[in-house]
């Protein structure tokens, strides 16, 4: 039994962004209808952020709501679920508009699951993954929702590369959760500081298909 306890514990800590806030609904989200003109770009936050509080900038539309405070299958299902109905409910209204979609940690896991859920029926979009719990090495290994998948629970457990053929770029630096090989002693300090830049969604182009690992750039291999 301590040994589960113990095992919880640490799950429970993965993948936290260091953020000490509340959690907002997500019906509390400002939901005006975004311009169908230019990129519809749309974000989700890591573990403990918020929809107005996720660090992402630049010229964002929509930030995702949905529960954060414990990273587990549950609460990256009801992030899959929400970022899915924000994003079709904008292609509906704009058919022919491109669709960005950034995700940090808790939040790459859950735009990672929705490109993987969705690819064979949506066009135009492409995905932004930073420190992916669900990276599948390599380069380096997989993400730390590997170990801990049997505690976190599907979706966010396991591994994979199910891009399809939408354009995903994938960053993780020297980070425990995006790669067990880095070391769980690099966590949290290297997953909450090593991504200064990369925030800014307006750094990233509509077609990147890539991989930047430790500061290095590497082609897709999906």
């Amino acid at each position: 039994m301590r040994a589960k306890r113990m095992a919880a514990t640490s799950a429970g800590l993965l993948l936290t962004a260091g953020l000490s806030v509340t959690q907002t609904s997500a019906a509390q989200a400002a939901e005006a209808a975004a311009p169908c003109h230019g990129t519809y770009t749309i974000v989700v936050g890591g573990t403990g952020s918020s929809w107005n509080n996720d660090g992402f900038t630049g010229n964002i539309q929509q930030h995702v709501g949905y529960p954060t405070q414990i990273p587990n299958g549950a609460s990256a299902r009801a992030g899959v679920n929400e970022l899915n109905r924000l994003v079709r409910d904008q292609r509906a209204a704009c058919p022919n508009q491109h669709v960005k979609i950034g995700g940090y940690s808790l939040g790459a896991a859950v735009v990672h699951t929705w490109v993987t859920e969705n690819w064979q029926t949506f066009d135009k979009v492409n995905a932004i993954l930073i420190s992916d719990p669900k990276r599948q090495g390599g380069p380096g290994a997989n993400g730390g929702a590997v170990p801990f998948g049997g505690i976190v629970g599907a979706p966010l457990a396991g591994a994979d590369r199910f891009f399809g053929n939408v354009p995903v770029k994938t960053i993780c630096h020297w980070d425990y959760v995006c790669d067990e090989s880095a070391g769980i002693w690099t966590y949290p300090h290297n997953h909450i500081n090593n991504y200064p830049n990369d925030f800014n969604m307006d750094h990233h182009n509509n077609s990147a298909n890539e991989q930047w690992y430790n500061g290095a750039w590497h082609p897709a291999s999906w």
